[in-house]
């Protein structure tokens, strides 16, 4: 009788022992994989459908979109740190549409906290030189609409947030989390 309870145990030991094994190499894989070959920066492979989001987001609706001009899409760090932007064009959009849509913010009229936030987004020009700079820009002309922001106390670390040039017809996002 001992020797059988013996064995019984002896067998679910080993399976429990080759079922973990299976499961850390899958894990170290994984590791490997998404740290490695898995995680590229992708630059000016967004389509359309990619970046539908960013408008349907703000309320403006993905029927706008004309075509997307420039994207990158950065590999992702262990800790999710990431930066994401679009610069994509649009078929029409107004000031007085912007204005009565609530969300938007012009340029020149930013509360704390979103300023921060798109001083953060300003900071990125190494990476994406494309983007526009916000000094550059005039702040009476463009809105801004901040779909999230990511604080440590209150100064931002990572942020989501639409821009919008009516002039231009363009409409910019930009994801980072650091």
């Amino acid at each position: 009788m001992k020797n059988k309870i013996y064995r019984i145990g002896k067998n679910a030991l080993a399976i429990w022992g080759g079922i973990s094994l299976i499961g850390i190499i899958l894990i170290l894989g994984y590791l490997a994989y998404s740290t490695s070959i898995g995680n590229k920066t992708v630059e000016n492979k967004a389509t359309k459908s990619d970046v539908r989001f960013v408008l349907n987001w703000c309320g403006l609706g993905d029927q706008r979109i004309e075509k997307v001009l420039k994207s990158y899409e950065s590999g992702r760090s262990f800790t999710g740190d990431y930066l994401d932007a679009y610069a994509i064009e649009i078929s029409n959009v107004t000031e007085l549409e912007l204005k009565n849509n609530k969300g938007w913010h012009r340029l020149d009229s930013l509360p704390k906290v979103l300023s921060d936030a798109v001083e953060l987004a300003n900071g990125w020009q190494y990476q994406i030189p494309w983007f526009p700079k916000m000094d550059e820009l005039n702040p009476e002309s463009v809105y801004v609409y901040p779909w999230s922001i990511y604080c440590h106390g209150t100064d931002p670390t990572g942020t989501e947030l639409i821009f919008v040039i009516p002039n231009d017809k363009m409409v910019y996002y930009l994801g980072t989390k650091m």
